[in-house]
């Protein structure tokens, strides 16, 4: 994931494009394998990306509709000034999700080695301290988006049993300590949330320049959502 390229400040906008990635890397993972790892790049990443209700209704998402689906989360050279974003935030977090957020910087030895135990150095990008230098290839990653666009309807069919066909997936209850995704901007974060009504989530990607990072934690890279 790259924050420091998001292009928009729908918060609705930017958790369906979340919801639409992570059922995209749930696809690519290998058989038996149930957890993935995620790397955050804070290459660019300043003030104007930060947001509390981005943050706090992506923990909504992931905990509620996805619980033990990350093994780890690796926060790779975030500024000084995120940490007290880190704490303010943190609270959203369980207990246990928060012992799996990871802090690596590329001047720290010790920390580094988390990069080097979890992945296959050749094989990482990078970005992340790696050697492959590949990097992003836009269309690359749009074919192959449609490609999995194609396979996902089966999936989700296999996915599903009966009992759970009648149940609503991924709603979002509007409530007051789940905000109000109708809105476009982040200005409406201190604004009173509207309890009159509930939407479902859509899954659907908003813009393919988002980014993202899928890896499987035997040293194996699966899949890159950008």
């Amino acid at each position: 994931m790259r924050p420091s390229c998001q292009n928009t400040k729908s918060t609705k906008g930017q958790i369906r494009y979340l919801v639409y990635c992570m059922e995209n890397a749930i696809l690519n993972l290998p058989p038996h394998q149930e957890q993935m790892v995620w790397l955050i790049d804070f290459q660019g990443f300043n003030l104007s990306h930060i947001s509390v209700k981005v943050t706090r209704e992506t923990a909504h998402v992931l905990q509620d509709h996805y619980p033990e689906r990350l093994g780890l989360a690796i926060l790779y050279n975030p500024p000084k000034f995120f940490e007290p974003f880190w704490t303010v935030v943190k609270p959203f977090l369980e207990l246990k999700t928060q012992n799996k957020v990871k802090f690596v910087y590329s001047d720290d030895i010790n920390t580094r080695r988390i990069m080097e135990d979890l992945f296959d150095m050749d094989q990482l990008e990078s970005a992340f301290g790696g050697n492959d230098r590949v990097g992003f290839n836009i269309n690359k990653y749009a074919e192959r988006m449609r490609e999995d666009d194609k396979k996902m309807p089966s999936f989700w069919a296999m996915e599903t049993t009966p009992s759970e066909a009648s149940q609503p997936s991924l709603t979002m209850a509007t409530s007051s300590d789940s905000p109000n995704l109708n809105s476009d901007s982040d200005t409406s974060d201190h604004e009173k949330n509207d309890t009159s009504s509930q939407r479902g989530m859509e899954t659907e990607a908003v813009s393919s320049d988002e980014k993202g990072l899928t890896i499987d934690g035997s040293k194996n890279i699966v899949g890159e959502v950008h």
